[in-house]
């Protein structure tokens, strides 16, 4: 679904302006992006797509508020982001960001205790509930982590960061650790959720054809130091499917990017 005329009038939820983030190692400075600009409107889905060492993970954590830029800033609502924060929560691909000694349920409940100290049991109760049906969990409350499959993991890990209500969710390559099948059932999953719950959607990939499936506009990185290449709409190719014209004429635009810059950098997918 495309925003409304409305929506793109509207002032974006998140601002990255000039954004250079640099690493200090022991013998050099390395920089990672270098004056990165994107716009974020509420209810998009946009997704960082790039070849690795482009700084897609950098950007998402400066956006967490984990690194701060060397130049630049970024502003969430209007305001400048200087630390983390529970208004954008983030979901990683490793499967160890559960507490493995708490259920699902014990999961979910634990990180909204500790950033709603008035709310009563019962509500952080029904706001668990809430979101483990969204992900299709309810029926697994009980289990523990290691009784999960790769995929189930992730979805706690969805319904955790949802359950907090950010104003954005941040997600670095989530499904990058499953396998094909369930990669592919996961995205189309996230899409259905997103179409129940209207999210706010900041996507770390280096999946094109992931990029096409979930996202509603692609910001396309060049080869360290990543700098913005282009900005382009996928909604109606995603909606369209992958095996449409439309999709394959963006997955083909993306390649011919992305190779044309490897090679011109001398770098690597």
């Amino acid at each position: 679904m495309s925003p409304s005329p409305s929506d793109t009038a509207s002032p974006p939820l998140l601002l990255v302006e000039g954004v250079t983030l640099q690493y200090k190692t022991v013998s050099s400075l390395i920089t990672a992006t270098w004056r990165v600009d994107f716009a974020v409107k509420r209810s998009e889905r946009l997704i960082l797509l790039g070849p690795s060492g482009c700084g897609k993970s950098s950007l998402l954590k400066c956006v967490g508020g984990f690194i701060a830029p060397v130049e630049g800033r970024v502003t969430l609502a209007g305001r400048e982001i200087t630390a983390p924060g529970p208004d954008r929560m983030m979901v990683f691909q490793e499967f160890d960001q559960l507490l493995p000694w708490k259920t699902v349920r014990q999961n979910i409940e634990f990180p909204l205790r500790e950033a709603r100290k008035g709310a009563s049991r019962s509500d952080i109760a029904d706001k668990a509930g809430l979101y483990m049906d969204k992900v299709g969990l309810s029926k697994f409350a009980e289990s523990y982590p290691h009784q999960l499959s790769g995929g189930m993991k992730q979805r706690v890990a969805i319904a955790r960061a949802m359950a907090m209500e950010p104003e954005i969710l941040l997600m670095d390559e989530p499904f990058a650790s499953l396998d094909a099948l369930t990669r592919r059932n996961m995205q189309e999953e996230l899409r259905t959720l997103w179409q129940d719950t209207r999210f706010t959607l900041l996507f770390v990939t280096h999946s094109i054809e992931e990029a096409i499936i979930v996202g509603s506009r692609i910001v396309v990185l060049s080869p360290h130091p990543g700098q913005v290449k282009a900005v382009l709409d996928a909604d109606s190719a995603a909606d369209d499917a992958l095996g449409s014209d439309r999709a394959r004429a963006l997955h083909e635009e993306i390649s011919a990017m992305l190779f044309a810059e490897r090679f011109e950098k001398g770098g690597g997918i």
